[in-house]
């Protein structure tokens, strides 16, 4: 939201303030490296996740604190494995306990699944048809406030039609006729960017978060939403230097503050350290970080989302259950030390983001 309140613009400042030292809103200076008992977690972010989890799944912190243990490692297994099945696995996920289950569409491919320290899962449907439905979903007028999506725990695409939709029968009437390839949820309220008229930014009347900090031959950059890039060409850290949206959800911004640590903010004066990127994961737990909400967790519930917001469709999205709000834009999503993707929008309980991993190959940065 855009404002122009004089409150407004005293909690951008104070934003600013808090993380100048460190670039901007999203990162601060690492702190001294602190042990903890998950390989890659500040202990801060492992506090908020264990307990989150315990919480949720109704496990003791022990147990939750073993699952976030096993769930990179499961991680790699199941690229690795869906990897080398090709088109005979139709995708996978994390199970409760963090496990690797990867869908297969017979036997022999099961046996191989299992052979790789995996578990398998026969479905009905393989990638190319639930492909086929998304695509053919995809194909109809977009529909504002409405998202499509892979989720692969029940083998179906989901399409998910807010409160504020209108104008869905085709698309409903061509769900339908999809069979059971396709499912329908229904969602409260709206569909919209994290930022929107009526919050405040750091040079342009608007507030978003950092995502990334990333160089490309000696210089700095922020990769961040494409949303916020496109509203403002210059930021308090430095000029927008590109912007892709809608159709992708991914910025630049050229860092001048000459500081850029690889680190997120944990809004504590602590920080967690990015090391490297990655893809998601259903089922993975993750974390957020951001200007408004500040340092959330959820988990990884579809990939591969559509979301219909009023600029226009954004593809290729996380979609995940943790919170966000406006002015969290751009904002780092992560699991410990590996980032994930950058803060998109929300929808409900819902919050999507754009992956990291399509930002830095667009624009040629790395990490710091």
């Amino acid at each position: 939201m855009r404002t122009t309140s004089p409150g407004r613009r005293l909690l951008a400042r104070s934003a600013i303030t808090l993380v100048a030292a460190g670039a901007a809103i999203g990162f601060i200076a690492p702190a001294t490296a602190t042990a903890t008992t998950i390989e890659g977690y500040s202990p801060t972010v492992q506090r908020a996740a264990v307990a989150d989890l315990a919480a949720e799944a109704g496990i003791t912190e022990a147990a939750a604190t073993q699952l976030l243990r096993t769930q990179a490692a499961s991680a790699e297994t199941l690229q690795r494995v869906t990897t080398s099945l090709g088109a005979r696995a139709a995708g996978g996920y994390l199970d409760a306990a963090a496990k690797p289950v990867v869908n297969v569409l017979d036997q022999a491919a099961a046996d191989q699944v299992t052979a790789a320290g995996a578990q398998a899962r026969l479905v009905k449907h393989s990638s190319a048809a639930l492909t086929a439905a998304q695509d053919a979903l995809q194909a109809l007028p977009a529909v504002t406030h409405t998202s499509i999506g892979l989720d692969p725990k029940t083998n179906q695409i989901v399409l998910t039609v807010a409160d504020a939709a209108k104008g869905t029968d085709a698309l409903l009437q061509a769900a339908e006729s999809l069979g059971d390839r396709v499912r329908v949820e229904r969602l409260s309220g709206e569909m919209h960017t994290a930022i929107y008229n009526g919050e405040a930014i750091t040079g342009g009347g608007t507030r978003c978060s950092v995502g990334f900090n990333t160089n490309k031959g000696g210089q700095n950059y922020i990769v961040d939403a494409g949303h916020c890039t496109r509203a403002v060409s210059q930021w308090n850290v430095g000029p927008s230097q590109g912007s892709t949206f809608p159709g992708k959800d991914y910025g630049l911004i050229r860092n001048t503050t000459g500081s850029a640590p690889g680190a997120v903010t944990l809004w504590n004066g602590s920080n967690q350290k990015i090391s490297s990127s990655a893809a998601a994961t259903v089922g993975q737990r993750i974390s957020k970080s951001g200007s408004t909400t500040h340092l959330t967790t959820g988990s990884v519930q579809r990939l591969n989302v559509t979301v219909n917001y009023a600029e226009g469709a954004v593809r290729g999205l996380i979609q995940t259950s943790a919170l966000v709000n406006p002015g969290d834009s751009g904002g780092c999503l992560f699991a410990g030390s590996v980032g994930l993707g950058i803060t998109s929008g929300k929808g409900g309980g819902t919050s999507y983001f754009q992956p990291v991993g399509d930002a830095l190959s667009a624009y040629g940065v790395t990490l710091n």
